[in-house]
């Protein structure tokens, strides 16, 4: 687990509330993301990732994005929008996503002021490096966890 200082980035994403039985709902719209940009002939400046906005016990509210060089205006459900610069921490999990809660768990449990205002987040993100076209065994993905401190 590291903390690291990180500038805004611009993304193009689409956004939903899901459980954790209704999470593909939102995953499943990545290509939808990607045929956006090229489209409009933005280029992807990163893996694609997972902005949790709003977590409670039982949903979430969770943008599907792709990080792209500025921000356009939307069309349909994709729209832009820009994660915060600032000091995140995070931390790298290899394995099946099944493991990114604890990894979570570990992060948030750590002694630190996290920019949250009760079960709105201001940027805690899981950015996929692992394409499961490419690799289909979830033991080989990589994710990255990154969650913003406050100001």
């Amino acid at each position: 687990m590291d903390i690291e200082t990180r500038e805004e980035q611009p993304y193009a994403a689409v956004k939903a509330t899901v459980t954790t039985e209704t999470f593909a709902k939102i995953a499943d719209r990545f290509p939808e993301v990607m045929r956006w940009l090229a489209d409009r002939e933005l280029p992807i400046l990163g893996a694609p990732f997972f902005r949790y906005l709003r977590v409670t016990g039982e949903e979430f509210e969770v943008e599907a994005g792709i990080p792209t060089v500025a921000e356009v205006p939307g069309a349909g459900d994709v729209f832009t929008a820009t994660l915060p610069a600032g000091q995140y921490v995070v931390a790298l999990h290899e394995g099946s996503p099944d493991g990114l809660a604890a990894v979570t768990d570990r992060l948030l449990a750590r002694a630190l002021r996290f920019d949250r205002d009760g079960d709105r987040w201001g940027a805690r993100v899981e950015t996929y490096f692992t394409d499961p076209a490419v690799e289909p065994d979830q033991s080989k993905w990589t994710t990255e966890v990154a969650i913003r401190l406050a100001d």
